[in-house]
């Protein structure tokens, strides 16, 4: 059995074997995970989507980089919206806004993404959709081989760009990324 007390917070590093399209070398942030299931969100998918078209379409301002984008958090309810963001003001943990680590912050309330969207801090990512698992469905993914853990590292998660992410947490695990190929592990 795999050892899975410790996936949130952290990062699953999708393996080559994992044939979903939707993780092909994604890296997840698992925000909880418990016997009730897993919840997480991709972070290295971003869509075509900009920020302020996203907040026009709900009445909301922009005030960050022009350039921002929106992210596929995963292909659960991809309608819903998170915001993961480095801890400000605007948005100390309460109603709406949890701590993931102590530099990683998700809010979940619209009057949440208003206010940080209107003062937007450095680290911000505005993601649609999330990742799902149900009981036990992960762990059986894991013995499988499909996926690897790793900590959540908060420069990985905001600084590193997207096409590079998933090799760069492979290399803080100590793998050689190029190393990989699918294979089916043992049964």
């Amino acid at each position: 059995m795999v050892e899975s007390a410790n996936l949130a917070p952290g990062l699953l590093l999708a393996m080559p074997q994992l044939s979903d399209p939707n993780f092909s070398r994604s890296v997840v942030l698992m925000i909880e995970h418990s016997k009730n299931g897993s919840f997480g969100l991709v972070i290295n998918h971003p869509s075509p989507i900009k920020a302020s078209e996203l907040l026009d379409s709900l009445e909301m301002s922009w005030r960050g980089e022009d350039s921002a984008v929106v992210w596929a958090g995963g292909p659960v309810s991809p309608s819903t919206g998170w915001v993961l963001h480095e801890p400000v003001v605007v948005a100390e943990p309460g109603p709406g806004t949890i701590a993931i680590t102590s530099r990683i912050s998700l809010s979940t309330s619209p009057e949440r993404l208003r206010a940080i969207a209107n003062q937007p801090p450095r680290n911000i990512r505005l993601l649609l959709g999330y990742s799902g698992w149900g009981p036990g469905q992960l762990e059986a993914e894991m013995s499988r081989g499909a996926w690897l853990h790793a900590s959540a590292d908060p420069e990985l998660v905001f600084d590193t760009p997207a096409d590079a992410m998933w090799s760069s947490a492979m290399r803080s695990l100590g793998i050689n990324p190029e190393s990989l190929f699918a294979a089916r592990g043992v049964n």
